[in-house]
């Protein structure tokens, strides 16, 4: 297994809370996955799987479990500081100058287009997610089913997680070869 130092996780952690203000998972897939290889996509999907189902914020409990894993508590300690420091300075930055200037048609058109593409940088990584689970056709059905569940019955997560679990852990088990 690869070591990181707290150090190596402090600055990539960074990265990505600098990186991807409000909706930092499509940055932490990039950067853990793609750029640094810490994780490898079926790692990196089914400890983001975790994070989602525990308490607290996702890219928070993220930061704790590959820090953790790389470097022990010293190591997620570093990571959520390297995740928070830098984007809580320029929240708290930024809330000053919105409370000058929101009133101005410019800001609250930025701020229209920047939803936008947050919206769009999540999309686009539910959907490189998802391509994993093309290499397993019947994990398409618990797909299927959550975004049915959530989009069109509008049943809140508890229930959403609480149904397409036990599926979910079938078929994943069904994958393995247990079955």
């Amino acid at each position: 297994m690869k070591t990181l130092s707290s150090k190596q996780l402090f600055i990539g952690f960074s990265k990505i809370g600098l990186s991807g203000f409000g909706g930092v998972l499509p940055w932490a897939r990039r950067t853990i996955v793609e750029q640094e290889k810490w994780l490898s996509s079926d790692e990196f999907n089914a400890m983001i799987g975790i994070c989602q189902i525990v308490p607290g914020p996702n890219i928070v409990n993220l930061a704790v479990c590959v820090g953790s894993k790389f470097a022990g508590i010293p190591g997620a300690l570093s990571a959520v500081l390297g995740l928070m420091l830098g984007p809580s300075a320029i929240v708290i930055i930024l809330g000053m100058l919105y409370e000058q200037y929101s009133y101005l048609p410019a800001i609250q058109g930025m701020l229209l287009g920047i939803s936008a593409v947050g919206i769009g940088l999540i999309a686009g990584t539910g959907l490189k997610m998802m391509r994993n689970e093309f290499n397993y056709p019947p994990m398409l059905i618990v797909v299927a089913f959550t975004v049915l569940a959530a989009g069109y019955f509008h049943l809140g997560l508890g229930w959403v997680v609480l149904i397409a679990t036990p599926i979910a852990l079938y078929l994943a088990w069904k994958k393995s070869g247990k079955a």
